[in-house]
């Protein structure tokens, strides 16, 4: 008589296994050995290297910033970026940035005059003068003290003066 079919069902999975496990030695070279063997080694590595301290924490230090990259859209702004700034290097031509460095020069030669450093220093000294000279002031509250310096000559020529630098660049905006 025959096999019992219990057995024949235990056996089979096996014989197949055995077949699977089989063919895979003999499809595998030796190349593709080396490179699993290769991988694996590589694979441990990484791993053991998470081991470290440092490396664990700078890994949850990376995800966590990822993940609230992502939550907050951010993740994508970072990738318009980086995909601007590599659009951006792959247009630049050596005559776009001949033209940006003679725009800069262009720019340096009309700005950085003797008399803009002048003007620059003399605003520079005026603002630090006016914040310490407002700082050691004393502080008068209310509206009558307010009145009281808006009717000083001086206080008038300052507000008269900012409010024609103001006019004088809006029109000057507006011709440009």
């Amino acid at each position: 008589m025959g096999k019992a079919p219990t057995k024949q069902l235990r056996n089979e999975p096996v014989s197949e296994l055995e077949r699977l496990v089989a063919a895979a030695q003999d499809a595998l070279t030796d190349t593709m050995v080396e490179r699993l063997s290769t991988t694996a080694a590589n694979t441990l590595d990484v791993v053991d290297r998470l081991n470290d301290d440092d490396t664990r924490e700078a890994i949850h230090f990376a995800v966590d910033r990822l993940t609230e990259l992502h939550r907050t859209g951010g993740l994508k702004t970072l990738f318009e970026m980086v995909t601007l700034l590599h659009a951006a290097r792959e247009a630049a031509t050596d005559n776009i940035i001949e033209r940006m460095f003679a725009f800069f020069e262009h720019m340096l030669n009309n700005v950085a005059t003797e008399e803009m450093a002048i003007l620059a220093d003399n605003l520079r000294v005026s603002v630090e003068q006016a914040a310490a000279q407002t700082q050691a002031a004393p502080v008068k509250g209310g509206l009558v003290s307010t009145i009281s310096m808006l009717s000083k000559p001086e206080t008038q020529r300052s507000l008269q003066f900012f409010m024609a630098m103001g006019e004088s660049l809006q029109e000057n905006q507006r011709n440009s």
